[in-house]
């Protein structure tokens, strides 16, 4: 990874977890100043200055402090702009907030609204003849059938089957789609969408969480017939939604079809196997948005990422050497409850499915690096 001298521009990255925009602003040549809740080892050496945001993974981040913990964090520079991922969607009004003292290179509040809004979302996909589950703020009749989930949530955490709790303020109910989860990572201009390439996703099940997020393989192939429908659908979006930048979208592809569940309208989870030093997808990102030219890329092989939990609680994490083709490093001394997080782990093979189990494989094998440090 390219390093970057005093005299490269800075850029702003605000997000639950920054290290992978981090990451990708060092690959673009920016220097990143990165506030989000970790303050994880590797991105406080990634970027330039870090700070470490109020709020927490189920609360997300405390939109009262942002912009006062951004201004201070980019001092007396000027940041070519405010880049921000994950943890935005439930309080898109705060993007206004910050656009007011801040360039902001991404999606607007209103274009937020009208993907995470789950009522706006279904009726817009009705509209353009986009197959989407059934939503509802009533309980269903067979509540087996069906889930429930967090207007704005990320991740996978706030999905329950909707037998088992009830419903609470600012969720809603999903009928259940079988089938495998599919993401689209996008750029949008202009109200069109030029898709980038496809990941399969794969859960992580706890006891108090069936559906959070595991991990991801990029594909080397996707169907054709299915890839020219997804862009046609995500083109209508686009232009109806005014989606800018690099976005991504969530699908199952299953026995009655593709059904679109998501739309993430920022840089999300997949930037870890899509993003390279040849070709730095937050240029591509900063381009769109300006509306300059943009390029796709192309890959060979196949990549994966997936996140390592911990099933045990942790009073103490040792201070260990951190193994290659690892990534979001808890910091020594920190304590973890059971199923936080620990670190992202990542492999890359020549077929998908290889990529898949090495990355699985070895989410086993780092376990033995902090299992020392169970309490």
């Amino acid at each position: 990874m390219p390093a970057a001298s005093k005299s490269n521009p800075a850029i702003l990255i605000a997000a639950i977890s920054g290290r992978s925009l981090a990451a990708a602003a060092r690959r673009a040549g920016y220097r990143p100043l990165v506030a989000d809740l970790f303050g994880d080892s590797d991105t406080v050496a990634l970027a330039d200055r870090t700070a470490l945001l109020a709020g927490s993974i189920s609360d997300g981040i405390d939109s009262e402090k942002v912009a006062g913990i951004l201004a201070t964090l980019a001092g007396d520079e000027e940041p070519i702009a405010l880049v921000y991922g994950s943890g935005f969607e439930r309080r898109p009004d705060v993007i206004d907030t910050l656009g007011r003292v801040l360039p902001i290179a991404g999606n607007s509040a209103a274009t937020v609204r009208a993907v995470k809004d789950p009522a706006a979302l279904s009726q817009l996909c009705d509209g353009l003849d986009i197959p989407h589950p059934a939503i509802r703020f009533s309980a269903p009749e067979r509540p087996q059938e069906w889930l429930i989930k967090l207007g704005g949530g990320a991740g996978g955490s706030h999905v329950r089957p909707a037998a088992t709790v009830p419903l609470e303020e600012g969720h809603y109910y999903q009928k259940r789609i079988p089938g495998r989860s599919i993401s689209a990572l996008f750029l949008a201009q202009d109200g069109a969408a030029r898709i980038i390439g496809f990941s399969r996703q794969w859960s992580s099940p706890s006891p108090t969480s069936p559906f959070r997020y595991g991990g991801a393989v990029r594909l080397m192939r996707f169907d054709r017939n299915k890839k020219v429908k997804i862009g046609r659908w995500l083109d209508g979006l686009a232009r109806h939604t005014g989606l800018v930048g690099l976005c991504s979208a969530d699908f199952i592809d299953g026995p009655d079809g593709l059904h679109l569940i998501e739309i993430n309208p920022r840089p999300g989870a997949t930037l870890d196997i899509f993003d390279s030093d040849t070709a730095p997808l937050l240029n591509a990102h900063l381009r769109a948005v300006r509306g300059e030219k943009i390029a796709v890329p192309t890959y060979r092989g196949a990549a994966a990422s997936a996140i390592a939990y911990t099933p045990h609680p942790i009073g103490r994490f040792p201070d260990i050497e951190w193994p290659s083709l690892t990534a979001d490093h808890q910091s020594p001394g920190s304590a973890l409850d059971a199923g936080d997080p620990v670190c992202t782990v990542l492999a890359q093979a020549r077929s998908a499915i290889a990529a898949e189990r090495a990355v699985k494989r070895r989410i086993t094998e780092v376990a033995e690096y902090w299992r020392e440090g169970f309490q």
